[in-house]
């Protein structure tokens, strides 16, 4: 479905080059680093370091640097989740070789700028600000702040004020030494180019890179803390209403069963919980799902905001739409599975044709260890899947929920 290789660079670096009848080339570089490998007193600063890439080299500065990214025409991006930091180019696809040059140039010789963590500090703690200031993130802050004690998942990607208050030089420098070297470095080209000329692109601007040993934190993988609680917080307009459930061990198949439950139950426009709350009872405007199947997550979310007087009219439809799964009173024919597939179809048809989705996509299967073509193998498999399936990993994960109600305080 895509021509793509991939390779070990003699210092570790693992490339996958992607070749397709483009324009444009789609530039990602990954380091295997993120929320869930940190300590407590180290919550954030994968991220900080993440916007600090961004301040300065030993032959940029700030200003050089990032005038240097706007020359190339495309966009620049970077992000950090759970397990990763990513940083990535779209541009034409002629710009290939300035990109690797400028990416290299971040991952391999940043020198932080004490005047920069400074500036860089008071931005990430407006986020932080930001992130309180609005009602949805804030309840899912809570409501991971109940459902653990002492995992990652605790804690948000950006931090809390006082590890970010608390970050000296020294201590973002330590981390990106530790972490930044090329055998933690993934990266993904798609582009017109053949494979050789990206692979010796890449070498030539990666190449000098020494290989380092180094070991990530064992993460602590923690269940959630079933519990019913309501907070209060001042000026709110709605009250939210967040379900939480953790589930470790599925096989690929029990994976690939609840993203057919989750697509039914509350990810699509016309799923159960959205039927029932927002279109039978008129007591929602938003509702959702979400799914995380990453390493160390495994997290299924159920959001809902309500007027005061509809929170337990709400929760109590969400119970039992639950329970009706679980009793298998609501039925999952083969018309859901095969709605399923040419879902799963669109994505991949959706990745194939946008560079960019294609890059990132090969880019978090190889920082995961699984296959470039898993996709493929989701399609055959989803053949195979049938209503049993998906009824029994409803039991497995639909137990011992975190329950957490926010509501505006008078």
């Amino acid at each position: 479905m895509f021509d793509a290789k991939e390779s070990i660079l003699p210092n570790g670096i693992k490339l996958v080059a992607i070749k397709k009848d483009t324009r444009m080339m789609a530039l990602h570089a990954g380091i295997k680093i993120g929320s869930v490998y940190e300590n407590v007193d180290e919550k954030g600063i994968s991220h900080f370091i993440e916007h600090m890439l961004f301040k300065g080299t030993k032959s940029r500065n700030n200003e050089k640097l990032n005038r240097d990214l706007e020359a190339l025409g495309g966009e620049y991006n970077a992000y950090t989740d759970t397990g990763s930091t990513v940083y990535s180019i779209t541009a034409l696809w002629v710009e290939l070789e300035r990109s690797l040059d400028i990416v290299s140039d971040m991952l391999m010789n940043s020198i932080f700028p004490g005047d920069e963590i400074e500036r860089e500090r008071e931005v990430i703690l407006s986020e932080i600000r930001a992130g309180e200031d609005d009602v949805e993130e804030y309840s899912f802050r809570k409501t991971n702040e109940l459902a653990f004690r002492r995992g990652p998942l605790r804690y948000d990607i950006a931090g809390n004020k006082d590890t970010i208050n608390e970050f000296k030089r020294d201590d973002l420098i330590a981390f990106y030494s530790r972490y930044y070297v090329p055998n933690n470095c993934f990266i993904s080209v798609v582009s017109p180019c053949e494979y050789d000329r990206v692979y010796s692109l890449v070498l030539k601007y990666f190449g000098a890179w020494r290989y380092e040993k180094f070991s990530r934190n064992k993460v602590i993988v923690e269940k959630n803390i079933p519990c019913k609680k309501v907070s209060y917080k001042r000026d709110i307009g709605q009250n939210t209403i967040i379900y939480l459930f953790t589930f470790y061990g599925l096989s690929k198949r029990e994976e690939l069963a609840l993203r057919i439950l989750d697509h039914k139950f509350g990810e699509s426009g016309n799923s159960i919980l959205f039927r029932k709350l927002r279109e039978e009872k008129g007591l929602a405007y938003d509702v959702y799902s979400d799914l995380d199947l990453s390493d160390y997550v495994k997290t299924l979310y159920i959001y809902t905001s309500v007027r005061e007087e509809g929170v337990e009219s709400a929760v109590d439809v969400i119970e039992k739409c639950i329970d009706k799964i679980k009793n298998r009173e609501i039925v999952f024919g083969g018309s859901t599975i095969a709605l399923m597939k040419k879902v799963l179809k669109t994505s991949v048809a959706f990745t194939l044709e946008n560079p960019v989705e294609i890059g990132n996509y090969i880019l978090c299967q190889s920082m995961k260890g699984d296959s470039i073509y898993r996709f493929i193998n989701d399609i055959k498999e989803i053949e195979n899947i049938g209503e049993e399936d998906i009824h029994e990993v409803a039991k497995t994960v639909f137990k011992n929920p975190t329950i957490h109600i926010l509501k505006k305080k008078s």
